[in-house]
C-alpha cells in the first residue's frame, strides 16, 4: 500500500469488495484454536454465533442487515479481543417459499407439480436452489459479515438431514410425537398447513350477522346470536351463554336447531363466553375456531369439518356441499333471509388472518397432522432462564418468554408439502403399522411385509431450524467442533420469533444434548420508517439497502442501523440518517488524511527528530504534555473504559454514538486543530504531538471497526504503512494498549487486530480534562458571540481573558485559542484579574473566566444589553430553583453527595450572576461614556 496515493476522498466502491476478498484470501474469519488443527487447547473458551439462517429464496432487506451488522459487530470484537472466535454461516431451504417459487416456474409452463410428480419435482427445486440460493449468501457478503465460510451449512444438507431424522426418531420413541386430529392454521391456496408465523393479520372491513338460533320444540322462542362467519354455522355442535348470564339461564340444557341444516345442538354453559361481544350468546364451530375446539374438548362436544382442503364446503354442509366457503355464507345467509332467521346486519372491523405467502384467508381446520408434545420440553427450557443458566436481552422479555412456555400448545410439524425434511414414517398396508426408523426401510418392522408407504408430508421448516446451533456443527456425532464450538455463546435474533425459534432452540438443545445451545439471547427490535411506521412494499416506504449501500456505502448503512439500536427497541430508519453517517465516515477519512499527511511530512518539519524511544519515555512519564495533550490522553482513556463497560452490556447503540462523539466533537474538532500548530513546532514538540495523533487515531479506528469494517480497514492500513515508512518507525504506544508482543506491534489487519483494553484511572485525569474543557468552552462562547454578530471569519477580534488560577494555562494555549476563535494575537490579554472593566468591551462569562471582547463597529450596545439581561434572568431563576430545594425537605432526605451537588450548582449560578451584574455595569458606563 503505497500511502502517497490515499485519495482525498473515501471511494467505497473501490474499496470494499477488494478488502472483503483480502480478508478472504488471509483466512482472517477462521477461528483461532481450531479443533481440527493441531495444536489445539480445549481450555480455551471460544465465542461462537450461529447465523440465524435466511431463507434460501430470499433477497436482502433492513432486516438482514440488521442481525448481520449487529453478529459482525459481535464477532469483530471479540475476535479483536483475542478469543477464539466462530460465525457459523448457512441458509434455510425455506419449505413454502421455494415450493411456491418451482410451482410459479411450472405454472409458466402450463403445468403443475402433480403432473410431474414428486420425484421430478424435488430435482428442479434442487436446481432451482443451485441457480438462485447463492444471491443471499453473496448479499450478506457485502455487508462485511466475518463469517468462517468454509462452514457454511444448509438445512438440506445431507449432516443437517440425518440431524433432523435423529430428533424425530428420539422424540417419537420417547411419545413425545404423535399424529392424530386437531385445530390448525390452513392454507386454502398452499393446501398445507402453516405456522403461527407464516400467518398475518390485518384489520379489515367486515360485518357483524345477528341471527335467530330457534329452540327445540318451540316456533316463538329463540336465541339471538351474532358472527362474522355465517358459513361457519354449518359446523356448529352446541350454543354456548356465560354462567353468570341471566338472559338466557332457563334455556340451559334444551337444544337449539341449526338453521337450514335442522340439527339440533345443546346450549351449554361456559365461562370463555364474553357478555359483551354480540348478543352474550356464542355459537361453538369445533372445526374452524381454536377457541371453540377448546370449549368442545371441555364439553365433550363432537366436531365436524364443513370445509375441505380448498377451503369448499363438504357433505357436512347439506345443501351448500362444493360451494366456495365465501359463496357459501352468501346463500346460506339468503336462504336464513327467506327463513326469516336474519335480525340484522353491521358494519365491523375483523382482524383477519391471511397467508404470508399467498395471501388468502387462513382457513382454521380441524386436520390429522403430526405434532410435538410441548410441555415436557418447555419445563426444562423455562429452568434454563429461570436458573440463569440463559440470559436474554433486554430482560423485559424474560416475562414474555414465561408467559408463552406457560401457556405453550402442542407443535403441528407436518405440512403438506414435497420440498423439505419428509417426515420419517412408513405405514404398512398389511398390518397397519407404522415403521419409525433412522436408516430408509426396505420392510414392515412388525409383519416384514415389503408393502410399505412413506409419509408424503414434509416436516415444519421450524423444526430442522430449531436443531440448528448444533446439528450445524456435527450432532449428532461428537465432532471436533461440536465438542468445542457447543455450547455457543450467544443467540442474536428479533424479538418477533422468540417463540417461534428461540424458544424451540432451547427446547431442543437441552433435550438433545442436555445442554442449553447458547448462553445469552439477544434480541433486536425491528426495522421502522422515520415515523415509526412498520416498512411494507404497500406503504411504498420500504428501503431497498442494495441502493443505499450502491449510493452511500455499506458502512454508512451499518453504522445508522448499530447507533440506532437498543437491545429489543424498534429502529426508525431514513435515507437521511444514512447520509448523515456518510458525512461521518467522510469525516473520519478527512482527519486520518491529516494525521497520515504529517506523519509522511514529519521529516520535513524544521529541528532534528529525537529518538522515539525519548518521545515514548516522555509520554510514560507524562513530561512535557502541552493542556491539550494531557486533555486527548485522558479523554481517550475515559472512552476505552467507557466502551469495554457498554460492550459488556451489550449497549452498542450508545457505544458508537460516544466514538462518534470522540472522533468528531473532540479528536478532529479539537486536538487536530491544535495538533496542526504543534507539528508545525518541529523537533520534539512535533514528533511527541505525531505519536498522540497516531495513538489517538488508531484507538478510534480500532473502535469503529466492528461498525465500520470498511473504511476503518482502509484507513488502518494507510496509517500502518505511514508509521512504519518513518526511520525509526512510529509505534502504537501504551495508550492503545495494542501490542502482542516486542516484536509484533502493528498487526497484519486491523480484522486481527487487538481491542483497546482499558487501564486504571489515574489522579491526574479528571483535572487535565476539567482545565482544558475550560479552554474548549471559551473558544466556544467566542465562537457563538461571533456568529451571533454575525462577524465574518476573517476578522480577528481583540480580546482579554480574565483566567484567575488558570491564568497561565490559558497563556500556554493562547496560540491555539486566537486561531479557534480568531482573535487578534497583538491584542489578546490573559491575566489573572482585572481592577476595572474595560470600556468598549462586550463581556461574556464562561464558568469562572470572563471574557472581553473588542467588538467596535460590529454590534450595538443596547442588543447586548438584553442579551446580558436575559442571562442575567435565567441565573436568577435557577439560583432561586435552587435556593428553594436546599431549604426544603430535600437538603435532609437527599443523600449528602447530592446535597453537596445541589448546592455546588448555586454557587456557580452566584458567581456566574454576579460577573453578569459587573458586566451589565461596565457595559453601561460605556453607554455614558458615548
Amino acid at each position: 500500500m503505497d500511502t502517497n496515493d490515499i485519495p482525498k476522498t473515501y471511494d467505497f466502491r473501490d474499496t470494499e469488495e477488494r478488502i472483503y476478498q483480502n480478508w478472504e484470501e488471509n483466512k482472517y474469519f477462521k477461528p483461532a484454536n481450531d479443533p481440527n488443527q493441531p495444536g489445539h487447547d480445549p481450555a480455551i473458551k471460544p465465542f461462537v454465533i450461529s447465523i440465524p439462517p435466511p431463507n434460501v429464496t430470499g433477497e436482502l432487506h433492513l432486516g438482514h442487515v440488521m442481525f448481520v451488522a449487529m453478529e459482525d459487530l459481535m464477532i469483530r470484537y471479540h475476535r479483536m479481543k483475542g478469543v477464539p472466535t466462530l460465525w457459523v454461516p448457512g441458509s434455510d431451504h425455506a419449505g413454502i417459499a421455494t415450493q411456491l417459487q418451482v410451482e410459479k416456474s411450472l405454472a409458466k409452463e402450463n403445468l403443475t407439480r402433480d403432473e410431474i410428480g414428486r420425484e421430478r419435482f424435488l430435482e428442479l427445486s434442487w436446481a432451482w436452489k443451485e441457480k438462485y440460493g447463492g444471491i443471499i449468501t453473496q448479499q450478506i457478503r457485502r455487508l462485511g459479515a466475518s463469517c468462517d465460510w468454509d462452514r457454511e451449512r444448509f438445512t438440506l444438507d445431507a449432516g443437517l438431514s440425518r440431524a433432523v431424522r435423529e430428533a424425530f426418531v428420539r422424540l417419537y420413541e420417547k411419545g413425545l410425537i404423535y399424529r392424530g386430529p386437531r385445530i390448525i392454521n390452513w392454507s386454502p391456496g398452499l393446501k398445507t398447513a402453516v405456522s403461527d408465523l407464516e400467518v398475518e393479520y390485518s384489520m379489515e372491513p367486515g360485518k357483524l350477522y345477528y341471527f335467530k338460533y330457534q329452540l327445540a320444540g318451540s316456533a316463538d322462542e329463540h336465541i339471538p346470536v351474532a358472527t362474522t362467519r355465517p358459513e361457519t354455522i354449518l359446523g356448529d355442535t352446541a350454543l354456548a351463554i356465560h354462567p353468570q348470564d341471566p338472559r338466557y339461564q332457563k334455556y340451559i340444557g334444551r337444544n337449539v336447531v341449526v338453521p337450514i341444516l335442522k340439527r339440533e345442538i345443546p346450549v351449554i354453559v361456559d365461562e370463555y363466553v364474553d357478555l359483551e361481544f354480540g348478543t352474550g350468546a356464542l355459537k361453538v364451530t369445533p372445526g374452524h375456531d381454536p377457541n371453540d375446539y377448546a370449549i368442545a374438548q371441555r364439553h365433550g362436544l363432537p366436531v365436524i369439518s364443513i370445509l375441505d382442503e380448498a377451503a369448499r364446503v363438504t357433505k357436512e354442509g347439506g345443501p351448500y356441499a362444493g360451494q366456495d366457503r365465501f359463496e357459501a355464507r352468501k346463500n346460506l345467509w339468503d336462504d336464513m333471509r327467506a327463513a326469516n332467521l336474519v335480525i340484522k346486519e353491521e358494519p365491523y372491523m375483523l382482524n383477519i388472518p391471511r397467508s404470508q405467502r399467498g395471501g388468502e384467508i387462513i382457513e382454521p381446520m380441524v386436520s390429522t397432522q403430526w405434532f410435538v408434545k410441548t410441555k415436557p420440553l418447555a419445563e426444562a427450557a423455562l429452568d434454563a432462564v429461570r436458573s440463569g443458566q440463559i440470559r436474554i436481552v433486554p430482560e423485559r422479555f424474560t416475562k414474555v418468554y414465561y408467559n408463552w412456555l406457560e401457556n405453550i400448545e402442542d407443535w403441528c410439524i407436518s405440512r403438506q408439502l414435497w420440498w423439505g425434511h419428509r417426515i420419517p414414517v412408513w405405514y404398512c398396508q398389511e398390518c397397519n403399522k407404522m415403521t419409525v426408523t433412522r436408516q430408509d426401510p426396505t420392510n414392515c418392522v412388525y409383519c416384514s411385509s415389503e408393502n410399505i408407504n412413506q409419509d408424503p408430508d414434509v416436516l415444519d421448516t421450524w423444526f430442522s431450524s430449531a436443531l440448528w446451533p448444533f446439528s450445524t456443527l456435527g450432532w449428532p456425532d461428537e465432532t471436533p467442533d461440536y465438542c468445542y464450538f457447543y455450547p455457543t455463546t450467544i443467540m442474536e435474533t428479533g424479538y418477533d420469533i422468540l417463540f417461534f425459534w428461540v424458544a424451540r432452540m432451547i427446547m431442543t438443545g437441552l433435550e438433545f444434548t442436555g445442554k442449553p445451545p447458547f448462553q445469552t439471547v439477544y434480541l433486536h427490535g425491528l426495522i421502522r420508517d422515520e415515523r415509526g411506521k412498520k416498512m411494507s412494499k404497500s406503504y411504498e416506504n420500504a428501503i431497498d439497502p442494495l441502493v443505499v449501500m450502491d449510493d452511500l456505502g455499506t458502512d454508512a448503512l451499518r453504522f445508522t442501523l448499530l447507533v440506532g439500536s437498543t437491545p429489543g427497541n424498534d429502529v426508525n430508519v431514513s435515507v437521511k440518517k444514512v447520509e448523515a453517517n456518510r458525512n461521518f465516515a467522510n469525516k473520519v477519512w478527512n482527519v486520518s488524511r491529516f494525521v497520515i499527511t504529517s506523519i509522511q511530512h514529519l521529516a520535513e518539519v524544521k529541528g532534528q527528530p529525537p529518538d522515539t524511544e525519548f518521545i515514548k519515555d516522555q509520554l510514560d512519564k507524562k513530561t512535557d504534555w502541552t493542556d491539550a495533550d494531557a486533555w486527548i490522553i485522558a479523554r481517550t482513556r475515559t472512552l476505552v473504559r467507557d466502551i469495554e463497560r457498554l460492550f459488556q452490556n451489550h449497549q452498542y447503540g450508545e457505544a458508537g454514538r460516544q466514538i462518534y462523539d470522540f472522533i468528531w466533537s473532540e479528536f478532529a474538532d479539537w486536538y487536530v486543530e491544535i495538533a496542526k500548530q504543534q507539528v508545525s513546532e518541529g523537533g520534539q514538540r512535533a514528533y511527541q504531538t505525531a505519536q498522540i495523533l497516531v495513538d489517538v487515531l488508531d484507538i478510534g479506528l480500532r473502535f469503529l471497526h466492528p461498525y465500520t469494517p470498511f473504511i476503518t480497514e482502509e484507513l488502518w492500513g494507510f496509517l500502518k504503512q505511514a508509521c512504519l515508512e518513518l526511520d525509526p518507525p512510529l509505534i502504537p504506544t501504551h495508550l492503545s494498549r495494542a501490542a502482542k508482543t516486542e516484536d509484533q506491534v502493528w498487526e497484519d489487519a486491523l480484522v486481527v487486530a487487538c481491542w483497546p483494553e482499558p487501564t486504571d484511572q489515574e489522579d491526574w485525569e479528571d483535572q487535565a480534562v476539567t482545565h482544558f474543557s475550560l479552554i474548549i468552552n471559551t473558544v466556544r462562547a467566542i465562537r457563538n458571540t461571533r456568529a451571533e454578530k454575525n462577524i465574518q471569519p476573517s476578522k480577528r477580534i481583540p480580546a482579554i481573558i480574565v483566567a484567575g488560577e488558570h491564568a497561565e494555562m490559558f497563556r500556554r494555549q493562547s496560540a491555539a485559542i486566537a486561531s479557534l476563535a480568531r482573535l487578534d494575537t497583538k491584542h489578546l490579554s490573559i491575566t489573572e484579574t482585572l481592577p476595572s472593566k474595560p470600556k468598549g468591551y462586550i463581556p461574556l462569562v464562561v464558568g469562572s473566566i470572563e471574557v472581553y471582547l473588542s467588538l467596535e463597529d460590529t454590534i450595538s450596545i443596547g442588543e447586548e444589553r438584553t442579551r446580558l439581561d436575559k442571562e442575567l434572568a435565567e441565573a436568577s431563576v435557577q439560583i432561586q430553583r435552587l435556593t428553594n430545594l436546599l431549604n426544603s425537605p430535600f437538603a435532609e432526605k437527599a443523600p449528602p453527595p447530592v446535597v453537596q451537588k445541589e448546592g455546588e450548582k448555586l454557587d456557580r449560578f452566584k458567581e456566574a450572576a454576579k460577573k453578569l451584574k459587573n458586566q451589565i455595569e461596565s457595559l453601561e458606563g460605556k453607554s455614558r461614556s458615548e
